[in-house]
């Protein structure tokens, strides 16, 4: 059977390309197929926190938050003995992804996108002399579109192809790493409320990243907790020694994590560098790459869809399918705009060797804290500030020893 787009994956990267692409082109409607090798809900390990970017993606897109979340009107800073409480001038909401990403997926049914669940792609070749992209899917069909669009996240086939197609040296990198499990709050601990928790203490013990508390619908005192870790050939850390960390760290919290292994995924951070189309085919979402500062991936995956949306209305028209200018869309849009901002903050960050410099500057420099609060908000693009955060830059070259003194 034949399609004009076939998007790999319903996640919200996928729901958001084909509905954006039903606003822009009616007439597609029955053109699309959406294939997850899943069934909905299905399990996705996630934080869940809904920020003012992917509100607005959401609006947007004409699709609308349905589903039981948290309002948190704050975030907590930590790192050892030190806490900063940093306001947000809109609310984060938190989900569960299980529910959210079922709900895009009846919404888009609603507007005419055609979901089939649990299938999806085996593999894929591109007809260059026919124009099309032949599909076999777990099921065994054989289907072909025009386009074919890779929201199968960060194991995308779509994007290891691509990737395999690089230069030498330019697909050499590790992909961030995950654990998350969800559990109940302790009564004697009243640290969280609405507010998210972004503990950096682990640090200290070779985490290049952070711990997360978000509290979660559904109490009694529900609460989301996970790690993300940053890996370099020096610090790769292997997943028993991050769950270590992460116990360690909850304990604080006076939290005591049931035993045995935890949920833990693999994430790509995106590159501005990195091949995300070729002729028929692009990539979206968690299989394009996600923030490298925050693990962020639901605004992302919103937002890209998005842009992708308009580079496959322009090839439908146009007739050339080469996605020639897919990479710097992205690139230009503020989601990739965003996205290289926060990838050079994170090389700072969570660099192997000097990140405590960089993380008093987190710590003690409440400007730079008001205007990643606001860009989490949804309130400004960070990207178009880097005066001012060059200036808090310039302003902790003078300030970092002293910092540094008051850093556990």
């Amino acid at each position: 059977m034949q399609y004009d787009v076939i998007i790999a994956g319903a996640g919200p990267a996928g729901i958001a390309t084909a509905v954006a692409l039903l606003q822009r082109r009616p007439a597609l409607r029955g053109r699309i197929l959406c294939l997850d090798r899943s069934r909905f809900p299905r399990a996705k390990p996630c934080g869940g926190g809904l920020t003012g970017h992917a509100r607005a993606a959401l609006q947007t897109l004409g699709l609308s938050l349905r589903v039981p979340r948290v309002s948190c009107d704050g975030g907590r800073l930590v790192c050892g003995t030190l806490t900063r409480d940093v306001p947000l001038g809109q609310a984060v909401d938190v989900v569960r992804r299980e529910d959210f990403d079922a709900d895009l997926v009846a919404q888009a049914r609603e507007r005419g996108v055609t979901v089939t669940e649990g299938e999806g792609i085996s593999s894929f070749t591109v007809d260059s002399q026919a124009g099309t992209v032949r599909i076999v899917t777990s099921g065994e069909r054989a289907l072909t579109a025009r386009v074919l669009v890779g929201a199968d996240g960060a194991g995308s086939r779509v994007r290891r192809a691509l990737v395999a197609s690089q230069a030498p040296g330019q697909a050499d990198v590790l992909p961030l790493r995950f654990f998350k499990t969800e559990v109940v709050m302790p009564a004697a601990c009243a640290e969280l409320g609405s507010r998210m928790i972004y503990d950096f203490s682990p640090m200290a013990d070779g985490l290049r990243g952070y711990v997360w508390l978000f509290p979660m619908p559904g109490g009694p005192r529900r609460v989301n907790v996970g790690v993300m870790h940053t890996p370099s050939p020096s610090r790769a850390l292997a997943g028993g020694a991050l769950q270590a960390l992460l116990r360690r760290a909850l304990q604080r919290y006076r939290i005591d994590l049931p035993a045995g292994p935890l949920t833990g995924w693999p994430a790509w951070a995106y590159r501005p560098g990195q091949r995300v189309s070729a002729p028929h085919v692009l990539c979206v979402g968690d299989a394009a790459g996600i923030d490298a500062l925050t693990g962020e991936g639901i605004a992302v995956g919103l937002e890209q869809g998005v842009v992708a949306s308009a580079a496959i209305t322009l090839a439908l028209d146009s007739g050339d399918f080469r996605f020639t200018g897919y990479r710097s869309a992205l690139r230009r849009a503020t989601v990739g705009r965003e996205l290289a901002l926060d990838g050079w903050l994170a090389a700072l960050l969570y660099a192997p060797r000097g990140s405590s410099v960089w993380l008093s500057l987190v710590m003690f420099d409440r400007r730079v804290q008001e205007l990643y609060a606001a860009r989490v908000s949804g309130s400004m693009i960070l990207a178009d500030r880097k005066t001012e955060l060059l200036s808090a830059l310039a302003r902790h070259a003078a300030l970092a020893p002293y910092r540094l003194a008051r850093l556990d």
